[in-house]
């Protein structure tokens, strides 16, 4: 098993369509690389600890690889954007790869090289990370009705998956 780090907005965004890719075994929610042990979701949300909002991956690597990871990765969000994805604003949100070896680094920059320059994803060594409170774990799935859900990540998943 292999683990990535990706921060492509809001978590519960690329949780929820990272959860329906084959070779994905476990997803956490939480928060890495800021300044500030054991950060709360409001701390996160102040934009002061210099955290990011990820999703921590682990995988199957016989069944999908990180650069396919990367392929979902650049397609489920804009990482042309600064610190915002959609309505999400502030550094939490930034787009970022936060990588735990060589490999990952070097897949995650090639990738980058080979993409448009408007990029602006991080690619950043892992220094921390911290799950996030539970209400935030599976948070699409157990919260189908909320309208941040119906709003926001249902569209996400529609349109992904229709491809």
């Amino acid at each position: 098993m292999q683990t990535a780090y990706f921060s492509g907005g809001c978590f519960w965004c690329v949780e929820a369509i990272f959860q329906r890719i084959e070779g994905i075994i476990k997803l956490t929610s939480g928060y890495c690389n800021g300044n500030t042990s054991n950060p709360t979701y409001q701390d996160i949300c102040l934009g002061v600890t210099g955290h990011a909002e990820v999703v921590k991956i682990e995988f199957d690597e016989f069944k999908i690889s990180f650069k396919a990871l990367l392929d979902v990765f650049f397609e489920i969000h804009d990482p042309t954007t600064l610190n915002q994805q959609g309505n999400d604003c502030g550094t939490q949100y930034r787009s970022a790869i936060f990588y735990i070896n060589n490999k990952q680094q070097f897949q995650a920059i090639n990738m980058i090289n080979l993409m448009s320059n408007n990029i602006v994803t991080q690619v950043t060594k892992l220094d921390c990370f911290y799950p996030a409170e539970d209400y935030h774990q599976n948070y699409f799935n157990n919260n189908l009705s909320k309208p941040y859900c119906q709003m926001l990540i249902k569209p996400k998943l529609d349109k992904y998956f229709s491809q």
